[in-house]
C-alpha cells in the first residue's frame, strides 16, 4: 500500500482512538446534537468537547448544521456509523484479550 495512504489511514484511526472523541461519536451516532447536549450526555468540559469536535470536523468525520444560534453535530455519513458498529462487533470477539492486554498505550 502506498506510504501516503497508510499515513492518512493512521490519522483516520487516530480520530477514533481518543476516549473523548469516541464518546462524542457514539453520542451523535443516532441523532444530531448541540455542543451543550453532548457536554451533558458525556459529562464533559465544554472547552475540551469543542476542541475535539473541531478535530473530528476537521478530519471530515462529523458535520455541523447551523440552525439559528445553535450548531448541530452529526456523523458525516453512514460509513462512519458502520465503522462504529463494526468496532462493537469485533470487540465482542476479542473483548477479553483486549481487556487483558498489558501492551496498551494511553
Amino acid at each position: 500500500m502506498e506510504h501516503n495512504k497508510i499515513d492518512t489511514k493512521v490519522k483516520l484511526i487516530h480520530g477514533f482512538s481518543n476516549k473523548t472523541r469516541l464518546q462524542i461519536l457514539e453520542c451523535i451516532k443516532d441523532k444530531e446534537k448541540t455542543v451543550s447536549q453532548i457536554v451533558e450526555e458525556i459529562n464533559g468540559n465544554q472547552s475540551n468537547i469543542s476542541q475535539h469536535l473541531a478535530c473530528l470536523k476537521g478530519c471530515g468525520m462529523i458535520v455541523r448544521r447551523n440552525e439559528g444560534k445553535y450548531g448541530y453535530y452529526s456523523l458525516r455519513n453512514q460509513h462512519i456509523r458502520d465503522l462504529l458498529e463494526m468496532f462493537d462487533v469485533v470487540l465482542d470477539d476479542v473483548q477479553h484479550d483486549v481487556a487483558c492486554c498489558d501492551r496498551h498505550i494511553d
